[in-house]
């Protein structure tokens, strides 16, 4: 089953735990347990769906999650599910970005302090002092932004459809942002002029190209893949770059025997449940505002209808047509 695909929760407690016994100790399961059951249950009665992210830990990703994916996938899903209540296991922009597709569904976040570093790096009134510097040029926003920021901005991207999204606007220069690495990364690749702003992911932008030599000197023969939000010294020295979902789909069909994931911690776990056969080295850099989700806060948003998540129609309007600007490209 390929990780995009809607994870079957419609089974006994005992075959979900055989599915994350390698990641969840024996011991801490009957915690987890009364929650996962509970949430189940949760669902059906309130017509709901979770969005997991690909950094979710597997107690999450691989027991409650509906739909899995990178932020395309769960912008994608996000618009045709038919639940009415959609709750993000992620982050606050993630959410955002859901309730703009789905103005007329419930959306909910287990955790409101579930930021993000890059969304947080520039507002909208940043956007609008850059559209003054450089007059007509367009904004091309990585959807790891805030609504107020992708309503100032021409057209939304993902890591995955960066290029694409650039290149696809036929100008010879475009202001990117937030990613200052992301936008480095798709000027390397592309002809087109890419003006950056200077946000950072604090997962990636910790990895260094000595990271990555101590890797190749430690565990020979392995096979290293870096999310293109890494600095671009380190996205040189990888041997592929790509989104989480290209991290994945790169995974599937080339087996490397031994593979590090440069990116997030609980990616290489995830990945691994469908990949036992291989050897996954794991260089660890952890996002606080991922790890804010756990399984009891996801039940008790569920038993309360909390944090429900809301963007004002006017904003809202805008951000949503940058969002769909691209999905109409992908």
């Amino acid at each position: 089953m390929s990780l995009e695909d809607v994870i079957p929760t419609a089974m006994p407690l005992a075959a979900l735990y055989r599915r994350v016994r390698d990641y969840v100790p024996a011991v801490e399961w009957p915690v987890h347990a009364g929650d996962i059951e509970a949430i189940l249950r949760l669902k059906a009665e309130r017509n709901a769906v979770v969005l997991a992210h690909n950094y979710q830990t597997p107690e999450i990703f691989h027991t409650v999650a509906d739909i899995v994916g990178d932020s395309l996938a769960l912008a994608r899903e996000a618009v045709s599910t038919a639940a009415d209540v959609i709750l993000l296991a992620g982050v606050h922009f993630m959410a955002e970005t859901a309730k703009l597709l789905n103005p007329d569904k419930v959306v909910l976040i287990a955790d409101t302090r579930a930021g993000c570093s890059l969304a947080e790096s520039i507002t909208g009134a940043d956007v609008r002092l850059l559209r003054e510097r450089y007059p007509g040029v367009p904004v091309v926003t990585y959807v790891n932004s805030s609504a107020e920021v992708k309503a100032e901005s021409d057209i939304c991207c993902t890591s995955a459809n960066a290029q694409k999204v650039v290149e696809s606007l036929g100008v010879p220069k475009v202001i990117m942002l937030p990613d200052e690495y992301l936008a480095q990364n798709v000027a390397k690749r592309t002809a087109v002029e890419i003006i950056a702003w200077k946000g950072h992911c604090e997962v990636h932008e910790r990895f260094t190209p000595n990271d990555i030599a101590e890797l190749r000197n430690s565990y020979p023969g392995v096979t290293v893949l870096a999310h293109p939000e890494c600095p671009p010294a380190v996205v040189a020295v990888a041997d592929f770059t790509g989104s989480t979902a290209g991290m994945i789909d790169y995974v599937g069909k080339n087996k490397p025997a031994r593979v590090a994931l440069i990116t997030e911690c609980s990616m290489s776990d995830n990945v691994a449940i469908a990949h036992p056969e291989l050897e996954f080295v794991r260089p660890c850099n952890l996002c606080p505002h991922m790890k804010r989700t756990t399984l009891p806060k996801i039940r008790r948003a569920l038993e309360t209808m909390t944090h429900e998540v809301t963007v004002p129609a006017p904003l809202a309007a805008r951000a949503r047509a940058a969002v769909e600007r691209m999905l109409a490209l992908t």
